[in-house]
């Protein structure tokens, strides 16, 4: 007759027992015989209730897909003859994103005879890479695609450490003006009454 290795419904060993023996126990507890090790010799089972169990481990999985960090990839474009002013500009929007946790995908578009230069963007790349060091670091080097260039740049702290630190700047905002009396009443209380 097939045993099995019982396991009771506390996590104590019960020991080998028939097939029959395990089902007769969990009816008599009013649980369910869940094999739990199948390739084992023999095969363990657990007494245990199989819908709350399901339901348990359903919970677990959705909380741990809501804390898990979505990585998104942001993608700025720029060409290689970019105006100071427009560079401050994008640089600006690649800090935003490494701050926020992102990885940002530069990607810079040659046109025309600019493609026989590809030098010019290899530079600006690197510039940009010296530029944010201190946020992010090139997670891939920059290589030509066709007519365009690319590289990418990842963030030193994840995006769950962003989106607290994110949390706590908010909260100590809402703390500070918290303390602030109302301006208007501030104002009415100083002028004198006719």
């Amino acid at each position: 007759m097939p045993e099995v290795r019982l396991v009771g419904p506390n996590g104590e060993q019960v020991g080998i027992v028939s097939i029959h023996d395990a089902l007769k126990l969990a009816q008599e507890a009013d649980l369910d015989l869940v094999e739990v090790a199948a390739t084992a010799r023999p095969p363990v089972c657990k007494l245990m209730d199989y819908g709350k169990f399901k339901y348990e481990s359903a919970m677990k999985a959705r909380e741990a897909r809501r804390n898990q960090a979505h990585t998104i990839i942001k993608e700025i474009k720029l060409r290689p003859k970019i105006d100071p002013h427009d560079y401050e500009t994008k640089k600006g929007h690649v800090v935003r994103f490494l701050k926020a946790g992102d990885k940002v995908k530069v990607t810079i578009m040659f046109r025309g005879r600019e493609q026989s230069r590809p030098e010019l963007g290899f530079r600006l790349l690197q510039r940009l890479a010296e530029d944010v060091t201190e946020l992010g670091f090139v997670e891939s080097q920059a290589k030509q695609d066709g007519r365009n260039m690319i590289m990418v740049i990842g963030p030193h702290k994840k995006k769950a450490e962003a989106k607290a630190e994110k949390a706590a700047a908010r909260a100590q905002r809402g703390d500070e003006s918290a303390g602030d009396p109302p301006v208007e009443a501030a104002a009415s209380e100083s002028q004198p009454q006719q």
